[in-house]
C-alpha cells in the first residue's frame, strides 16, 4: 500500500463526528502522494495555473467549453481564491503545477463536503494522476465528514466515468449557475465514508 502524507498547517479543538473524533476541518492542508502534492492556490499561481487550464480540449465537455479563454479563466480563478477551499496540483518530479481542485460547501449539519472544480492537464489523463489526487482529498476529508459529493456536468462524460470507477454513487441532476451566469444542468454524485477504503497514513508499502 502506498505511503500518503497529510500535513495540517493549523490545528483547532477536538470534536466528535458520529463516533470520529476529528479536529476542525482543514479546507486547504498540504496533501502529498506518489506523483502530486496539494498545496493551497495563492494569488501569484495564475500564470502557471493558465498555462496548464489554456488547451481548449479540457474543457470541451465541460458546462463552461471556453474557460480556456484568459477572460474566463479569470473568473474561476478568483473564484477559487475567494471559496479558501482551492488547491494547487504539483506534479513532485517536476515541481510544475499541472491543475487544481477544492474543497467547498462544506456543511457541518449534514456532516458532507463537495470535491470538484477538477482540472489537469491532458499529459496526465488516464486515471493515476486523478486517482491519486482523488485519493488523498477523500482520505483528508472522511477524517472530518460522513459523506463527500461530486458535481458535474451534464455532458461531462469523462468526468462521470471516472466517478463510477472510483464508486461514487449518482443521487440527482440539479440546475446550477455558471461563472457567466446562465443556468447549467449538472449531475450529482456522492461517496459515504462507509464505502471509502481507508488509506493509513503509516501504512507500509
Amino acid at each position: 500500500m502506498r505511503r500518503w502524507e497529510i500535513w495540517i498547517a493549523t490545528a483547532s479543538p477536538a470534536r466528535t463526528v458520529r463516533g470520529r473524533t476529528s479536529v476542525d476541518f482543514d479546507l486547504q492542508p498540504i496533501l502529498k502522494g506518489e506523483l502530486i502534492e496539494l498545496r493551497p492556490l495563492r494569488p501569484q499561481d495564475f500564470d502557471a495555473l493558465f498555462s496548464a487550464a489554456s488547451d481548449p480540449k479540457i474543457w470541451e465537455q465541460h458546462p463552461e467549453s471556453d474557460r480556456y479563454q484568459r477572460d474566463v479563466f479569470q473568473r474561476f480563478f478568483d473564484g477559487a481564491l475567494e471559496s479558501k477551499g482551492a488547491f494547487a496540483i504539483i506534479e513532485r518530479k517536476s515541481g510544475r503545477i499541472i491543475g487544481s481542485s477544492r474543497y467547498c460547501n462544506l456543511d457541518l449539519t449534514k456532516r458532507e463536503v463537495e470535491v470538484g472544480w477538477t482540472f489537469l492537464e491532458r499529459e496526465f489523463w488516464g486515471g493515476t494522476y486523478n486517482r491519486e489526487l482523488k485519493q488523498l482529498m477523500l482520505d483528508h476529508a472522511f477524517r472530518f465528514v460522513d459523506r463527500v459529493v461530486f458535481v458535474v456536468g451534464e455532458q461531462n462524460f469523462r468526468s462521470q466515468k471516472a466517478l463510477a470507477k472510483l464508486g461514487a454513487s449518482f443521487l440527482k441532476k440539479t440546475h446550477l449557475q455558471a461563472d457567466d451566469g446562465t443556468m447549467k444542468t449538472n449531475l450529482v454524485f456522492a461517496m459515504a465514508a462507509d464505502h471509502f477504503p481507508v488509506i493509513k497514513q503509516s501504512a507500509q508499502p
